[in-house]
């Protein structure tokens, strides 16, 4: 069970709660990837309440935020905030890493094929974060949030490799209070949130399962339908490797 959680009446309190822990963990500044949603909007403007100096970095595969406008979406945010950013284009690098169809080792049913796909992206996301980090001396700063963790919604070595998350503990609805208080624009804050894996797609479609349900599942042990309850208890089970630690012989 959770011991705090956000709501319009202590939103100021916890903002400047978390604002406070990013700065004592933080040296010189972090480095965040935004693909123009919730929860890394949420987490760059905690940077900047915090007095961290944050650098965007907006990673499209292509033009897939183009197409879906997450583009015009995280150019509102940074041209409201005045975030520093750069844009880096990930297709090349994942194209190159893509295992073929005609290849004999790619001997999958189609939803593992599509899945191996989409996660190379998020892998090379970090990858590139991970160096802009180590060239600049700063952290890279994650920001899947406690709804997404619980159900294990996040890639393995991607978008779940992270130096410091603010957000791991917070529930989805958390996020949107915080993204008000925030004055994250509107656009960002009533889209339907998507990890950007494949054109459509869309986070709460994929799994099956709603946020709201997450969400009461997290706060008081059930979502209030039996069937969904078993879905995410199956969902936490088979992601249970993403946090458990690497195992090691021990002899």
């Amino acid at each position: 069970m959770k011991s705090f959680f956000i709501n319009e009446q202590n939103v100021a309190y916890y903002a400047e709660k978390i604002a406070a822990w990013i700065k004592e963990k933080v040296n010189k500044g972090v480095v965040l990837g935004m693909s123009g949603g919730i929860d890394c909007s949420v987490t760059a403007r905690l940077c900047q309440l915090a007095g961290v100096d944050v650098h965007l970095v907006l990673m499209p595969y292509g033009d897939d935020m183009k197409n879906t406008k997450s583009i015009d979406h995280a150019m509102e945010l940074i041209e409201k905030f005045s975030f520093s950013y750069h844009v880096f284009d990930i297709k090349p690098a994942v194209d190159v890493l893509t295992i073929p169809d005609h290849s004999p080792y790619c001997k999958c049913g189609e939803t593992n094929l599509e899945l191996s796909r989409a996660n190379i992206r998020p892998r090379v996301r970090m990858t590139y974060l991970y160096q802009f980090a180590q060239l600049n001396n700063r952290f890279v700063i994650g920001t899947s949030n406690l709804a997404e963790r619980t159900v294990g919604y996040f890639t393995k070595w991607g978008d779940g490799a992270c130096d410091l998350n603010p957000l791991a503990m917070l529930a989805k609805q958390e996020v949107y209070t915080l993204a008000r208080y925030l004055e994250i624009p509107m656009s960002i804050i009533d889209k339907k949130p998507s990890a950007g894996l494949w054109e459509g797609q869309t986070d709460e479609d994929e799994l099956g399962i709603t946020y709201a349900q997450i969400d009461a599942y997290i706060i008081s042990g059930t979502s209030g339908n039996p069937e969904t309850d078993l879905k995410i208890e199956k969902r936490k089970a088979m992601s249970e490797h993403k946090h458990a630690p690497i195992p090691f012989f021990e002899g």
